[in-house]
């Protein structure tokens, strides 16, 4: 398993927090146990205050996996998928 930082941007206008329905819809495809179906261990999220932009920490099998689970998110506004590591990692190789 690979690990990704993932952000998700839209606009206010945009914004999928502003309907129920679709909040709800992304509140569920973003559960664990969905995200599990993706391959993906959801490590955190996070939404900026008033920046209209969500931040995950993923592990995925690999980038096309995330991209397929991020697949929704693209409907309101851009996804910028990043290979990361951990502090722990990049300690043991000796550098960024």
């Amino acid at each position: 398993m690979s690990l990704y930082f993932v952000s998700h941007k839209h606009t206010p206008e945009t914004c999928p927090a502003r309907d129920p329905k679709m909040g709800q819809m992304l509140l569920d495809h973003l559960s664990r146990m969905n995200a599990r179906k993706f391959g993906i261990d959801l490590q955190g999220e996070a939404v900026l205050d008033g920046k209209h932009t969500l931040n995950l920490i993923m592990e995925a099998r690999d980038k096309d996996s995330v991209e397929k689970f991020m697949q929704p998110f693209t409907m309101a506004g851009s996804v910028e998928i990043t290979p990361a590591s951990s502090c722990e990692a990049v300690v043991a190789r000796e550098g960024c």
